[in-house]
């Protein structure tokens, strides 16, 4: 029997694949449990729309990646930070820092998860950084840090 999957099953296939299961255990478990429907016309359609809808989706990401990639790489972010006479930063900038910096600044939001700070920045200067947008398209950023 074929079946659509609702859910990933270790060992069995993950969500939305369309699976040949033994009928007993399509119509005992599976489906009772709503880990699956039945592969039929109407449930296969849904999913060919839910599937092309996913696709659209990830199209606009991946545009609006490619829009964010061009506005970092034609600015510089100022950060101002408490530093000591030697130009070493008390503390020191983080992920978290620059995500909040690009959002008060240039109103871009960013997870803080995707800038890529190899480790923190505790000298006053200019970094460069990456930041990954999208799978495959990464952003280069520019930032001053500046000593008040």
């Amino acid at each position: 029997m074929k079946v659509i999957l609702l859910d990933n099953i270790k060992g069995v296939g993950r969500k939305d694949d369309i699976i040949e299961a033994n009928d007993g255990y399509a119509r005992n478990f599976l489906i009772p449990k709503g880990k699956a429907v039945e592969a039929n016309n109407t449930n296969l359609s849904k999913l060919r729309a839910k599937q092309s809808s996913n696709e659209h989706k990830l199209e606009l990401e991946k545009q609006e990646a490619e829009k964010i990639k061009a506005k970092l790489s034609n600015l510089t972010l100022e950060i101002k930070v408490r530093a000591g006479e030697n130009g070493k930063i008390f503390g020191g900038v983080t992920s978290k820092e620059i995500a909040d910096s690009l959002k008060s600044q240039h109103n871009i939001d960013i997870d803080k998860k995707k800038i890529v700070v190899k480790e923190t920045i505790k000298q006053i200067g200019i970094q460069n950084i990456e930041i990954k947008l999208f799978p495959g398209i990464v952003g280069n950023l520019k930032i001053k840090i500046m000593g008040e």
